[in-house]
């Protein structure tokens, strides 16, 4: 059995991949398998160190990203693209896999492409409430399309449809409360927030929290994932406003939190602070009531149509980007601090939100379809 992976360049396509696989290997081992071989084909390995340890092999495959507007480097894009569609063409046609799981995302659009010309079967999984482009286009051709959000169904065969929810990493879907604060350097007396801005860092919310910071930490603790470009000037900047601040041990800032440091930090949290993309999948996992802040200009508005979307499930409140101040950031903190019955609402719509066997249903359907394919 052959089964290969594909997705774009991102934390939002990569982890929920890894998820996915983290299930097809138990699987494999519990059905016992013999000679199952799992790929990854992308522009980047992303976490060499994840793939490695899920037993999978790596195939580069080139993909131009797609602007949506005039750009001198339009031709670079087009011609990596071609190229990794030609580099996909033979590489799966020298491992002819059963199957190919598709993300979404620029990266997995010349396997995907490949895939349909060698007629290999294709299931795919989309994480936003309205889908990617690659998503839509493969949708026409994919057996199987698992959906996080139940509206995305209207862009799709519903007949080839499954609300499965998001595939979410065992290794962070459990908190861990267990010297949560000692590892952070934390007080267990003063209530913690938790601010994530992803990977990259989210210029907007990490300057709101700047601007607010003094205030924040008169009350609160603060655990703020700035991203790894971002961390350094914000260590500088943070020095500077809390250096005669007698809270200034309340705020602790990282350019990015590994598994153990996200566990231990959701496990401390009181209030998680985020964009919608896929970590609100995370924070439904853990439970904690949010502040969910979309990006403005997301494509097709699917940031701010997640965030909604997950508001009316009670899960949320929401921020748009163009309410969003220090004043008003604080004021929605502290309504939420002081409100413990609000909270606690929030907690149990959250819990209600995940799917916890979201990558288990996925893994299912590509074994069986590998399965079927290898006979």
């Amino acid at each position: 059995m052959k089964i290969v992976f594909t997705g774009g360049g991102t934390g939002g396509h990569f982890y929920p991949i890894i998820a996915v696989i983290e299930k097809c290997v138990e699987l494999i081992e519990k059905e016992k398998i013999v000679d199952a071989r799992l790929y990854y084909f992308a522009p980047s390995p992303y976490n060499r160190k994840m793939l490695f340890d899920n037993g999978i092999r790596y195939q580069h495959v080139a993909a131009g990203k797609v602007r949506r507007y005039f750009s001198l480097l339009t031709p670079i894009e087009l011609i990596k693209t071609a190229a990794g569609i030609i580099k996909a063409f033979f590489a799966l046609w020298a491992i002819y896999p059963d199957v190919v799981f598709g993300k979404g995302g620029y990266g997995s659009f010349p396997t995907l492409l490949a895939a349909k010309l060698l007629r290999i079967p294709v299931i795919i999984h989309e994480s936003d409430s309205v889908p990617g482009r690659v998503n839509i286009w493969a949708g026409k051709f994919a057996s199987r399309i698992a959906l996080s959000y139940p509206e995305a169904a209207e862009y799709f065969d519903k007949n080839k449809t499954a609300n499965t929810g998001q595939p979410v990493r065992k290794e962070i879907v459990m908190t861990a409360t267990h010297g949560a604060f000692e590892y952070l350097g934390l007080s267990e007396t003063i209530p913690v927030i938790l601010i994530l801005g992803g990977s990259q860092g989210a210029q907007i919310i990490n300057e709101i929290v700047m601007d607010a910071l003094s205030n924040l930490v008169e009350r609160y603790q603060i655990i703020h994932q700035a991203g790894n470009r971002n961390v350094k000037e914000i260590e500088e900047t943070t020095g500077i406003i809390l250096e005669k601040s007698p809270y200034k041990n309340r705020y602790k800032v990282f350019g990015y939190l590994n598994d153990l440091a996200l566990r231990m930090s959701s496990g401390a949290a009181s209030l998680v602070i985020s964009r919608a993309g896929s970590t609100i999948f995370e924070i439904a996992a853990w439970a904690l009531p949010s502040i969910i802040i979309p990006i403005a200009d997301s494509n097709g508005d699917h940031q701010l149509k997640n965030a909604f979307n997950y508001a009316r499930s009670g899960g949320c409140i929401v921020m748009e980007e163009k309410n969003l101040t220090p004043h008003v950031l604080i004021s929605e903190i502290d309504k939420l601090m002081q409100n413990q019955a609000a909270r606690e609402k929030m907690k149990k719509a959250a819990s209600q939100f995940y799917k916890q066997d979201a990558a288990l249903k996925i893994a299912r359907e590509i074994i069986n379809i590998a399965m079927k394919h290898e006979k």
